[in-house]
C-alpha cells in the first residue's frame, strides 16, 4: 500500500469543458494536497500528458470534439498503466459500464460526492507508480526511500514513466522478467532497479553477459564446479546461480546462451535446484531471474536456436526499453547527469553544454543509445577547456551520424514539435524569450504552438504567475 504521505503532491489531470466544474474539482483536489492540472478538451489533455504525465486522469465523458471515452482509448493504447476515472451523467451510464469492462479504472455519476471521488483517486494511486521529479528521477528531497530504487535512472519522457510504472509493479512479484531493447538502452540498469524495488533488495544482485563468455567457461561460471571435474579445475568454485541465492540473477544477452546450457537453466527454473559441474547431487537455490536480449527470440525459436519451453519460463513479464531517439526529451537531462558524473571524475569545472551543442545532442541519431550518449559526453568533457562544452567538440564526438529515413514532412513535423517543447522547457513557458531564441515574432510562434496543441502554461513552474510575460 502507498502511504498517504506518498500520495500528497501526486499529479492529477482533470478534464472537463465546464469551467465551473473544472474550477471546483481543481480547488477540492488541491485542498487534499494533489498537484492538479486542468484541461478543457481531450486534445489539450493529451498534450498535457505528453509534457508532464500525471498519475491519475479524471475526465468528464461529454467533451467537445473527442469525448472522454475516446480520450480513454488513446490513453489505454499509449499509457496502459495510467488510471482513468470517468465522470458521467446518468444517461451515459451504459457507456461508462462498457468502458469499465475495457479498462477504465472507475466512473462516478453526476452529481457525485467529493469524498467518493477522493477515495477513488486514492485507490488509483495504489496501482500507479510514485510520481517522479520531472528533471531527475534519481534525486528527490523528502522522498528518498521511495526513489532509492531509481538510482541512476534519469528521465522525463512519458515512455520511461510508463515503463518504470510497470517495472515497479512487477518488482513486487517473483515473476521472471524479460527485458527487450537494443544494445546500449540500459537493460542492466533497469534490472538493477527492479531488484532494488523488490522484496529481494537486501539480497545479492549477480549479473552475467551470456554472450561475452566462451561456451566452455559459461557453464562453470553459472553452475559452478567441483575440484578436478575438468582439466584445470584445481579448486571447487561456487557458480553465479548459487551466489545469487536469496537475490536476483541477471542474465544479459540470454539469446546467446548455447542450447546445451538452456536445458540446465530450465531445470533450475523448474525445480529450483542447481547441480555444479562434476557433482552427483543437486543443491536447492532461491533466485529471481531477470533476463535481457536485443535479439528476436521468436525468430531464434523458429530457427531452433532457442528452446520454446525456456522462452515461456523467461518471458512471464516482458518490458521493452525504448531507443534513445524515442525519448528525445530525456537527452538534455541525461547529458547534464553524465556531465556531472564525468566532470567529477576528471576534476574539471564543467557546467554543461553550449545551446547549439545541446541542440546537436537532442537532434542527433543515436544508434548506440544511452551508452553512446555517455561516451560522447565523456569525450567532450575530456577535451573541453571551457566550462560550457562547445558544438565543435560534440560534433567531433558524434562524428557523422547516420540519417534516419523519414519523409521531409515527417522530419520537419518531428523537429518542430521537439524544438518547441525544448524551447518552452528551457524558458519555463516564457513566450517572449522562446520566440526571441527561435528568431520568430510572437504571432508566428503562437501559431506554431497552436499547431501542436502546446500552451505556454504547461511549462511554467507551479506557483509562477500565469500573466503573459
Amino acid at each position: 500500500m502507498i502511504a498517504k504521505a506518498e500520495m500528497a503532491g501526486a499529479a492529477v489531470l482533470v478534464v472537463d469543458d465546464d469551467e465551473d466544474i473544472l474550477c471546483l474539482l481543481t480547488m477540492r483536489l488541491k485542498a487534499r494536497g494533489f498537484r492538479v492540472t486542468a484541461a478543457s478538451s481531450a486534445e489539450e489533455a493529451l498534450a498535457r500528458i505528453a509534457v508532464d504525465p500525471p498519475r491519475v486522469v479524471v475526465s468528464d465523458v461529454c467533451l467537445p470534439g473527442r469525448d472522454g471515452l475516446a480520450l480513454f482509448e488513446e490513453i489505454r493504447a499509449t499509457r496502459p498503466t495510467l488510471p482513468v476515472i470517468l465522470l458521467t451523467a446518468h444517461g451515459n451510464i451504459p457507456d461508462a459500464v462498457d468502458a469499465t469492462s475495457r479498462g477504465v479504472f472507475g466512473y462516478l455519476t453526476k452529481p457525485f460526492d467529493s469524498q467518493t471521488l477522493l477515495e477513488k483517486i486514492d485507490q488509483a494511486l495504489q496501482l500507479s507508480a510514485p510520481e517522479l521529479p520531472a528533471d531527475a528521477a534519481s534525486s528527490a528531497a523528502g522522498n528518498a526511500r521511495a526513489e532509492e530504487w531509481l538510482a541512476g535512472i534519469v528521465f522525463r519522457s512519458s515512455q520511461m514513466a510508463e515503463l518504470l510504472a510497470e517495472a515497479r509493479m512487477v518488482a513486487a512479484s517473483e515473476a521472471s522478467v524479460l527485458i527487450r531493447g537494443e544494445s546500449g538502452t540500459g537493460k542492466e540498469v533497469l534490472a538493477q532497479a527492479i531488484h532494488r524495488a523488490s522484496p529481494r533488495a537486501k539480497g545479492p544482485f549477480i549479473a552475467i553477459n551470456c554472450g561475452a563468455i566462451p561456451e566452455q567457461l559459461l557453464e562453470s561460471e553459472l553452475f559452478g564446479h567441483l575440484k578436478g571435474s575438468f582439466t584445470g579445475a584445481g579448486a571447487s568454485r561456487v557458480g553465479l546461480i548459487q551466489a545469487a541465492n536469496g537475490g536476483t540473477l541477471f542474465l544479459d544477452e540470454i539469446g546467446d546462451m548455447p542450447l546445451s546450457l538452456q536445458v540446465k537453466l530450465l531445470r533450475v527454473l523448474q525445480e529450483r535446484v542447481v547441480r555444479p559441474v562434476g557433482a552427483t547431487h543437486a543443491e536447492p537455490v532461491d533466485v529471481r531471474l531477470i533476463s535481457a536480449t536485443h535479439r528476436d527470440l521468436e525468430a531464434a525459436m523458429a530457427q531452433g536456436q532457442f528452446r520454446e519451453d525456456l522462452y515461456y519460463r523467461l518471458d512471464v513479464v516482458s518490458l521493452n526499453l525504448p531507443r534513445l531517439d524515442e525519448r528525445r526529451e530525456d537527452i538534455p537531462l541525461l547529458a547534464a547527469h553524465f556531465v556531472h558524473l564525468v566532470a567529477g571524475k576528471y576534476g574539471k569545472p564543467i557546467s554543461g553544454f553550449a545551446p547549439d551543442a545541446l541542440e546537436a545532442l537532442a537532434t542527433s541519431t543515436w544508434p548506440g543509445n544511452v551508452r553512446q550518449l555517455y561516451n560522447v559526453v565523456e569525450q567532450s568533457c575530456a577535451l573541453t577547456s571551457t566550462p560550457l562544452i562547445p558544438l565543435s567538440l560534440v560534433q567531433r564526438a558524434l562524428r557523422v551520424p547516420a540519417m534516419e529515413a523519414l519523409s521531409y514532412a515527417e522530419a520537419k513535423q518531428r523537429f518542430e514539435r521537439n524544438y518547441l517543447v525544448q524551447l518552452l522547457k528551457l524558458t519555463d513557458g516564457n513566450v517572449a524569450d522562446a520566440a526571441r531564441i527561435a528568431d520568430r515574432n510572437r504571432t508566428e510562434f503562437y501559431r506554431l504552438l497552436q499547431k501542436y496543441d502546446l500552451t505556454p502554461a504547461m511549462f511554467r513552474s507551479e506557483g509562477e504567475s500565469v500573466a503573459e510575460r
